[in-house]
C-alpha cells in the first residue's frame, strides 16, 4: 500500500543511495532535485485525495455492496439552507449524515437539534474549517476536533465517532491528532463539487455519472443551488430504484460511542 510512511522511507533510502554513489561518481544535482520534487508531488497528491488512505484510513464507500443502496452526506452546515435539505429528505424518506462546522453549530443550535430529532447523523468537520487547517499542528487540530465534539455531544449525549477533514485533505498532523481522538474518517467516492460551481446541470450530471451501489455522495447544505440539485438527485434515485440509507448502515460503523 502506498502510504506516507512507505513513500518517505523509499525516498530517504533513494536520496541516501544517491549520496553514497556521489562519493564514487559525480551525480548531477538535477538528479537530487528530481527525486525531491517527485517526493513532494506524491505527498501533495496523496494528501489531497482522501480515498488514497495516504495518511489515514478513510471510509469512502462500500465496494462490497451489491444492492442499490447509497448514502448522502452534507458538509459545512448547519445553515439556513439545512432546513430546506431536511424538508427534501423527509419528503423522499431519506436519511443522511451532516458533517458540521463547530462555529456554525453555535449559530444554529436549533437546526442541529432538528437534524438529530429527524433521525439523521451528525459528524465532526472541525471548528473553524480554516483555509489553513492543513497547516495546523496536531495539538491545534485536536483542540478543534474536541471543541466541535463538545458542541455536538450536547445534542447527541453520545461520543462523536465520525470526522471529515476540511476540504478532504489529510496530513501527518491530522493523523497524529486522530490517533489521540480515535475518530474514524469518513470520505466519499461521489463528489458533487457543488461548493465550487453553481451550475446545477453540471453538478447533477457529475453526480449521476458516478452513482453505483455502496457509494457515498458529498453535497453541501450551504447554498440554494445545492438544494435544487438535491431534489433532482433524489428524484433520480427514486426513479432508478436506489435506496438512500445512513452511512452507519452502509459502512457497518457506529456514528456514536458511549455517552460521556
Amino acid at each position: 500500500m502506498i502510504t506516507h510512511k512507505n513513500i518517505s522511507i523509499f525516498f530517504i533510502f533513494l536520496l541516501l543511495l544517491l549520496l553514497l554513489l556521489n562519493l564514487y561518481i559525480a551525480i548531477n544535482i538535477w538528479c537530487f532535485l528530481a527525486v525531491i520534487f517527485l517526493w513532494i508531488g506524491i505527498n501533495a497528491f496523496g494528501s489531497s485525495r482522501i480515498s488514497s488512505n495516504y495518511h489515514v484510513k478513510a471510509f469512502c464507500n462500500n465496494p462490497l455492496e451489491t444492492e442499490k443502496k447509497i448514502a448522502l452526506t452534507f458538509d459545512d452546515g448547519p445553515t439556513e439552507f439545512t432546513l430546506e435539505v431536511l424538508e427534501l429528505l423527509k419528503k423522499y424518506n431519506a436519511k443522511a449524515a451532516f458533517f458540521c462546522i463547530g462555529k456554525n453549530i453555535e449559530k444554529h443550535p436549533k437546526i442541529i437539534k432538528q437534524i438529530i430529532e429527524e433521525g439523521h447523523l451528525v459528524g465532526n468537520h472541525s471548528y473553524s474549517h480554516s483555509k489553513f487547517f492543513d497547516f495546523y499542528n496536531a495539538e491545534q487540530i485536536k483542540t478543534e476536533i474536541k471543541k466541535t465534539d463538545e458542541l455536538l455531544e450536547k445534542f447527541t449525549s453520545k461520543k462523536i465517532n465520525f470526522f471529515r477533514p476540511p476540504y478532504g485533505v489529510t496530513t501527518p498532523s491530522i493523523r497524529r491528532a486522530l490517533k489521540i481522538t480515535g475518530h474514524k474518517v469518513i470520505g466519499w467516492n461521489i463528489r458533487s463539487l457543488d461548493g465550487g460551481t453553481k451550475n446545477q446541470e453540471l453538478i447533477f450530471s457529475r453526480i449521476i455519472k458516478r452513482v453505483s451501489p455502496g457509494g457515498i455522495v458529498l453535497l453541501h447544505d450551504t447554498a440554494p443551488h445545492s438544494v435544487l440539485v438535491l431534489e433532482q438527485f433524489l428524484q433520480f434515485l427514486k426513479q432508478n430504484h436506489y435506496e438512500v440509507i445512513s452511512i452507519e448502515e452502509l459502512l457497518s460503523l457506529k456514528a456514536y460511542g458511549i455517552g460521556r
